[in-house]
């Protein structure tokens, strides 16, 4: 009996002993959930000035397998960030860069006053920023002459993969809001029904809440899992188009309700699918599809989830645990010490492109993903700061 009750009374010490060590590995391993609006400003000043400092010629054409001219949409989606940066961080050494690189374009765009490829149009909305900043009507002039032209034309199917939401949406939205006039709305409106419910038989899952990237994604197409493949960047970019145009247009806009509902569900269909590290996969529903960190799409949905919050548009108590979560992950995870940022996909429609994607990593165009992160980070640093 005495040498049965001694055995028990090792068993329970090694218990607590194992318990008591696990609880220690945890909290060391476990990422610091303290961070401040300073910590973030710091990481958006260092990885900003990487990028200013490695492209001191705002006109300089990009190589990668071919030569671009640097007004397309890649670069306007750092323009995006970089203005959003500006807002919180005055900095004249910001702006100066913005005005540079729109006077070298003349402030026009990659295939002039008549394309239709929203990602030529994807540079106005830094003209259209720069231009409420100093109304010079040269900044605006190609840009409006472009969006009255597609307006003119009838056509509302040039919207064929969500990355063009986010590429032209937001420009009509800011052409309505400078102009007072309905006009912009309504045709905006037109070309986001046409992309949600009608191309492809609509790339919009009301089910799942989620988009397919284009008509080639629409069922019967299946990850290897057997899920639809949504890819991540592709739904950030309709999580960013979403709030921009939100942050734009007026409270009685005659189809704000549907953009903010989309947007809601959208936000909902994340919370479950963000990986334990903080990060989401390339692919949403199929973590074992080219699985693994990945920046630009987690900035996209950090960018909106914290927007949702200083909005007062979403729950502040579910979504700010995850926007933490990812911040933390990007801040400790994707970061240099010179400021450029890992762990980012390159350019492509699915989660098989632009890989491999690590740490160190470089995708075949650098600036849509710091633009991606400088809208998230802005966004972090106001919701800190509330």
């Amino acid at each position: 009996m005495k040498k049965t009750k001694h055995w028990c009374y090792i068993l329970v010490l090694f218990a607590i002993v194992t318990i008591a060590g696990c609880a220690s590995a945890k909290q060391v391993k476990a990422p610091s959930q303290n961070i401040s609006s300073s910590q973030v400003l710091q990481s958006l000043r260092l990885t900003n000035r990487y990028f200013m400092d490695k492209w001191p010629d705002t006109g300089k054409p990009i190589y990668t397998n071919r030569w671009r001219p640097s007004n397309i949409w890649t670069r306007a989606v750092y323009y995006e960030g970089l203005m959003a940066l500006y807002q919180i961080d005055p900095d004249q050494s910001y702006y100066n860069y913005a005005v540079d690189w729109g006077n070298k374009h003349k402030w026009g765009m990659r295939n002039g006053v008549e394309t239709r490829n929203a990602d030529d149009q994807a540079c106005g909305q830094t003209y259209l920023d720069l231009y409420e900043i100093d109304p010079q009507p040269q900044r605006i002039k190609d840009i409006k002459d472009n969006i009255d032209f597609i307006i003119q034309s009838g056509k509302v199917d040039d919207w064929t993969w969500i990355d063009a939401i986010q590429m032209g949406m937001p420009v009509f939205a800011k052409l309505g809001v400078m102009n007072n006039d309905k006009t912009y709305f309504e045709y905006m409106y037109k070309m986001y029904h046409h992309s949600k419910v009608i191309e492809g038989g609509g790339l919009y899952n009301k089910a799942d809440k989620l988009w397919w990237r284009d008509k080639d994604f629409v069922p019967p197409y299946q990850e290897p899992n057997g899920q639809d493949c949504y890819w991540s960047r592709g739904n950030g970019w309709v999580v960013a188009a979403l709030v921009r145009v939100l942050d734009l247009i007026p409270q009685d806009e005659a189809h704000r309700a549907e953009y903010l509902q989309d947007y809601k569900d959208l936000m909902e269909a994340l919370l479950p699918i963000q990986r334990a590290d903080g990060f989401w996969n390339v692919s949403l529903h199929d973590a074992n599809h080219f699985g693994g960190r990945e920046t630009s799409g987690t900035a996209l949905f950090v960018y909106g989830m914290a927007w949702g919050i200083n909005k007062g548009i979403l729950d502040e108590k579910t979504y700010r645990p995850v926007v933490e979560k990812a911040w933390i992950a990007m801040s400790n995870e994707a970061i240099h010490p010179s400021g450029f940022l890992g762990f980012m996909q390159g350019t492509g429609k699915e989660p098989k492109d632009g890989q491999p994607v690590s740490f160190s990593s470089m995708p075949d165009f650098e600036d849509y993903g710091l633009g991606c992160f400088l809208l998230g980070g802005t966004e972090v640093y106001k919701m800190l700061n509330k």
